[in-house]
């Protein structure tokens, strides 16, 4: 039970801290993607580090079922900004002429 009873701890931390830290920052880049700006090379690496952040709590959040709904939420979150942030860099690199 202890062990059950840390994993609970150490997933409740993860989204104190997502919740606090993490889905500010990705909200915020998300407005910025969705006016059509480009990701700065910041921007880039701390979406990374919410990928890597993510895979590695994965199987704590598949055995705590209550947060399996704000995980998904967020994963949606972080795939609607890469999907955006790529259709700008595409839009970005027409009007520069760039795309073929």
């Amino acid at each position: 039970m202890e062990h059950s009873e840390k994993e609970l701890g150490i997933t409740i931390a993860v989204f104190e801290r997502f919740e606090k830290q993490r889905l500010p920052e990705l909200l915020w880049i998300k407005g910025k993607v969705d006016k059509g700006e480009l990701l700065s090379d910041g921007d880039m690496e701390f979406l990374e580090q919410v990928s890597q952040n993510t895979n590695d709590i994965k199987s704590l959040v598949d055995k705590q079922p209550e947060w399996q709904t704000l995980y998904a939420q967020a994963i949606n979150l972080y795939e609607e900004i890469i999907a955006k942030a790529l259709e700008n860099q595409q839009a970005a690199a027409t009007s520069n002429g760039q795309s073929e």
